[in-house]
């Protein structure tokens, strides 16, 4: 067993010669082939870690390959290989929090079958007037649907209020008999 301060490091095959060399003359670079095998390894557990984040499936498997995609243009800044898993998903998070803060909040919303907007009561309406007799109809119409007031529609046809009020009374009662039954 060595003694003195490379005791420290562990030791670390070199892509180049395979030869065994302190960590610390290593500079903590990981060769392609530990890159693959920690991408193998840790792929899935990023897509998870997102998930985990509220990402969809798809979504966190996008954002985990351009995480592990750009960590490897960046290897050269991680410090501790034994951290690339951490490292990953903090890129992944970082990701993902760039997309949400350049995208407006948009949710799609599902299609729901929705039946055609008819308005039945205007039908029932047309329905009602057609049965009635044409100063009924007149009646009703200024009234409910125009919106005058009993003395209006007696000054405008020179009847009395009182005879108006008794004709909206007749009207309203022989509708209800034809469609009461």
């Amino acid at each position: 067993m060595r003694h003195g301060p490379e005791t420290a490091f562990p030791e670390k095959r070199t892509a180049d010669d395979g030869k065994f060399v302190p960590a610390r003359e290593f500079n903590g670079k990981m060769t392609r082939e530990e890159y693959g095998a920690a991408y193998k390894k840790g792929y899935n557990l990023t897509v998870r870690f997102l998930v985990s984040r509220g990402l969809s499936y798809d979504s966190a498997q996008e954002t985990a390959q351009a995480a592990w995609v750009k960590g490897w243009e960046r290897l050269g800044q991680l410090r501790d290989q034994n951290m690339v898993l951490t490292w990953m998903n903090s890129i992944a998070l970082n990701i993902h929090r760039s997309c949400m803060r350049r995208e407006p909040f948009l949710q799609t919303l599902p299609e729901v079958p929705t039946p055609p907007k008819v308005n039945l009561a205007a039908i029932d309406v047309k329905r009602i007037l057609k049965t009635c007799k044409k100063n009924d109809r007149m009646v009703l119409t200024r009234h409910y649907l125009e919106g005058y007031k009993v003395q209006e529609i007696a000054r405008a046809h020179g009847w009395t209020e009182t005879a108006v009020r008794i004709r909206l009374l007749r009207a309203r009662r022989a509708v209800n008999k034809r469609f009461a039954a």
